[in-house]
């Protein structure tokens, strides 16, 4: 049992314990190449968020770590089999609901650990934190926080060299033989515009990938997955203690 993540530890820890920060891994039930398990996004919440929290437990952080939502947002990819769409304002009552808990329990700080590319919690979070001022409500994409290059050879964002190198230490058992994954070769918009960062569409992913990847997955493995597991934690650790520790009434310098 750990007592920093709630559905394995039981009311007789919770009912006297007190917590200054609660986290929320949110994932995506969705394809991932033809290699990877559909879980993928989720076991990668699952197992940051857990490690995470544990080396900010045993540094003294009060931390609780929430269960992971497994549906992110898909309205891309709706024409692939069972990749299982929860629609923004889907996610904004969830959220809602969570926010209202924690903020009659004086839970007043939740971290939402990101691990799927197509949430985008910024509007939702502004959204309730004005129905909530005295929350404190923030949201980390942990697959942003390094620089990728530092680690792996190829690029990509979805079922990429770095997703499968992180499920061959994860959760080797559920990847299929690299033989087995596509190329991961993505299609790029014709109008030059959306690849310089500053326009947007929502990419149409059955029509960008013929096996829904996007980056070469072919040159990972466990040991760049675990070099990296072990640095992401860390990174998304050090941010936990600083939450957990820090006074809302003294955020700004």
């Amino acid at each position: 049992m750990r007592p920093y993540i709630l559905a394995e530890t039981n009311w007789k820890n919770i009912k006297n314990s007190e917590f200054d920060l609660a986290i929320l891994p949110w994932g995506a039930t969705e394809a991932h190449n033809y290699h990877l398990p559909y879980s993928t996004d989720v076991i990668e919440a699952d197992h940051i968020g857990a490690e995470a929290a544990g080396i900010a437990w045993k540094k003294g952080a009060k931390v609780i770590v929430l269960p992971t939502i497994p549906f992110g947002v898909n309205t891309g990819q709706s024409d692939i089999k069972l990749d299982i769409n929860l629609n923004p304002s889907t996610q904004l009552a969830i959220l809602h609901d969570v926010v209202e808990v924690l903020n009659r329990q004086g839970i007043h700080k939740l971290m939402l650990l990101n691990s799927h590319g197509g949430n985008d919690f910024k509007p939702l979070l502004r959204e309730l934190g004005l129905k909530f001022p005295k929350m404190f409500l923030c949201t980390c994409n942990w697959f942003q926080s390094l620089n990728k290059k530092d680690y792996f050879d190829c690029a990509g964002d979805h079922a990429d060299e770095m997703e499968t190198s992180l499920l061959l230490h994860l959760a080797p058992q559920l990847v299929l033989p690299l033989t087995e994954a596509g190329d991961g070769k993505e299609k790029k918009h014709k109008i030059k515009e959306f690849s310089e960062g500053w326009v947007w569409s929502e990419r149409r992913w059955s029509q960008i990938s013929q096996d829904t990847g996007t980056g070469n997955p072919r040159a990972a493995t466990k040991e760049k997955g675990e070099m990296y597991f072990k640095a992401v934690t860390e990174k998304v650790a050090k941010l936990l203690i600083e939450l957990a520790q820090s006074d809302l009434n003294q955020l700004y310098e």
